[in-house]
């Protein structure tokens, strides 16, 4: 599903943009500060309803302005974003599909699948487990059916759960949220764990072309597996209560990475946490490719940062394997890490013009 056109307002230095994305490799090209980034940004935001760079979406609306917009068009969907300013931290976003608002901005990533490579990869190593349950989440969404419907009714759940827990309701008033939780939860997990499986050997053989070993890696769905959600959740309320949040359930899963006995992000140094970091995003797309036929998006933001010749070929010749969209950020035009470009973009103060 190549993105086709991409219209932007008002994101960071970007008043407006304008322009016709090729289904193969687009360069953007432009010094450091241009803007190069900014329209990775635009584009992700599309298929994910946030931005790679931030967790604020207000962060992204241009100085002076009160909302930004980005639009884009593939094949199949017309899509629309839309974060305005708000009196809560995190701007308010909304978006459409086809003309239509969609009732969770999960819904992006069905209709116009995107993935980054961005300089700051690693945090997928070295950050905290939410980002390791978004990179999983995002080709569950993709390859289990009904998984999307069981993430928003489970997260739903959490919300009110988490409300009613901060508000120092009683233990016994609890049991509604508990039903819908584990209706929710236990089907989600089990295709989280179903996925896992599937993606691991993929996985285990990109993590050897690019760092030349394999690293631990256990999938945890987020409470003791001695036992089931309910009696987790039950044998957490006296905990819960006094802390006011739900501490077990499928919100606290976590891929754990480890070399030896050890955490891998204590081990590892940055480049390799980056190269296991990018076994992770290939193998997802590669996954997506072989099993599904699905060909997402991919932009690479800065793709020879911290990479050594050999690691940087290795990790060229498995994206054009993929044989997907490519939307690739450069200081100059002339770049053909992946070959010669289909289209090539000059970005320069907020400005982008076709070359």
């Amino acid at each position: 599903m190549p993105l086709a056109e991409l219209l932007v307002e008002d994101l960071r230095c970007i008043e407006r943009l304008e322009v016709s994305l090729h289904p193969g490799l687009n360069l953007v090209s432009g010094p450091n500060g241009a803007g190069k980034t900014s329209l990775l940004e635009a584009v992700f935001l599309l298929g994910r309803g946030r931005s790679f760079r931030t967790r604020s979406s207000e962060r992204l609306i241009r100085q002076g302005a009160v909302r930004l917009i980005t639009f884009g068009r593939t094949r199949e969907h017309a899509i629309g974003v839309e974060v305005q300013r708000s009196a809560s931290q995190g701007g308010a976003t909304r978006a459409k599909v086809d003309g239509a608002f969609v009732s969770s901005l999960a819904e992006l990533t069905q209709a116009f699948p995107v993935q980054v490579i961005d300089p700051e990869v690693q945090h997928l190593v070295e950050g905290g487990a939410t980002g390791r349950r978004r990179w999983l989440d995002w080709s569950v969404f993709h390859v289990e059916p009904g998984f999307g419907e069981h993430w928003s009714r489970y997260a739903r759940a959490l919300k009110q759960r988490n409300a009613g827990l901060k508000a120092g309701v009683r233990s016994d008033a609890l049991a509604a949220w508990d039903r819908e939780l584990i209706a929710a939860g236990m089907p989600m997990a089990e295709a989280r764990a179903k996925h896992y499986r599937a993606l691991e050997a993929v996985w285990l053989a990109a993590q050897e072309a690019l760092l030349g070993f394999t690293v631990g890696a256990t999938w945890v769905p987020g409470w003791d597996q001695d036992h089931g959600l309910s009696e987790a959740l039950h044998g957490a309320i006296e905990h819960d209560v006094s802390r006011g949040t739900t501490s077990v359930g499928p919100h606290r899963a976590d891929l754990r990475l480890r070399v030896g006995h050890r955490a891998a992000r204590e081990v590892l140094s940055r480049g390799q946490q980056k190269l296991l970091a990018l076994s992770m995003v290939l193998a997802q797309l590669e996954l997506l490719q072989s099993c599904l036929h699905i060909r997402p998006t991919l932009l690479i933001d800065d793709p020879a940062a911290e990479l050594d010749n050999f690691r940087l070929r290795v990790l060229i010749d498995r994206v054009r394997a993929l044989e997907t969209q490519l939307i690739v950020t450069t200081l100059t035009p002339q770049s053909s890490l992946f070959g010669d470009p289909d289209r090539v973009f000059q970005v320069g103060q907020g400005r982008v013009q076709t070359l």
